[in-house]
């Protein structure tokens, strides 16, 4: 008999697609991965909000242009009705420069994913954003970042940003780069578990819920600029 006892929890996933072969494919992947466990899927945001109250997943695989209620809107109520710890919402995308993307990054999506991703990549990155310590793909969303802050209109600086100290200013800019805890780790000559500290200290002070928008709040206030 395989002893399983210790075996993790398996990763609990609802999937948002309004395209039903689309949605169906992405569903039939998971229910055949190790590790992944679907709790439902939804045919739009409205649907997605619902079952998401419901089944507390783990992550939300989130369809992003969708009629009625778009992936943004379902996003931000999702985690503005989440207990803790929220889900973690990654965004399925045709383009890869897409202002919607932009979009559900603001509102607290973890990442995102195009969807002529291969089946090992879907699988790695929905690991990825379930583990919270890196951001999936992020020089692509750090592109994202630079090409709609260059002609958006940008908020003043978000509320506690003054009361960050100098070390969480440099790990913010670090991360908003694109660098890993480690690299940030190792370009400061701190600890890996220091970095982190300051990053979720960061957070909490800015009120963030995602690397993702760790990254949007430094271009956006000027901290990194495009290009630089």
């Amino acid at each position: 008999m395989t002893d399983t006892g210790n075996a993790p929890p398996a990763i609990r996933v609802l999937v948002v697609d309004d395209q039903f072969l689309v949605r169906g494919g992405l569903v039939a992947l998971l229910r055949a991965a190790p590790g992944m466990e679907v709790v439902g899927e939804a045919a739009d945001g409205a649907q997605a909000v619902r079952l998401a109250a419901k089944t507390h997943p783990d992550v939300v695989l989130m369809d992003i242009r969708m009629p009625g209620m778009t992936g943004i809107e379902a996003t931000e109520r999702i985690l503005a009705a989440a207990t803790d710890p929220p889900p973690r919402v990654l965004v399925l995308t045709t383009f890869d420069l897409d202002e919607y993307v932009y979009g559900a990054l603001r509102a607290g999506a973890s990442g995102f994913l195009l969807k002529d991703a291969g089946p090992e990549r879907l699988l790695a990155a929905v690991t990825a954003v379930h583990g919270g310590d890196a951001l999936f793909a992020p020089a692509v969303t750090r592109r994202l970042v630079e090409a709609f802050t260059r002609a958006a209109d940008l908020p003043g600086p978000p509320p506690g940003l003054a009361a960050l100290t100098g070390r969480e200013l440099e790990v913010l800019k670090l991360v908003a780069r694109g660098l890993t805890n480690a690299e940030a780790a190792d370009r400061l000559f701190i600890s890996e578990a220091t970095v982190k500290t300051h990053l979720n200290r960061t957070m909490s002070k800015l009120g963030l819920a995602s690397r993702a928008q760790v990254v949007v709040i430094a271009y956006e206030t000027g901290l990194v600029t495009p290009g630089g």
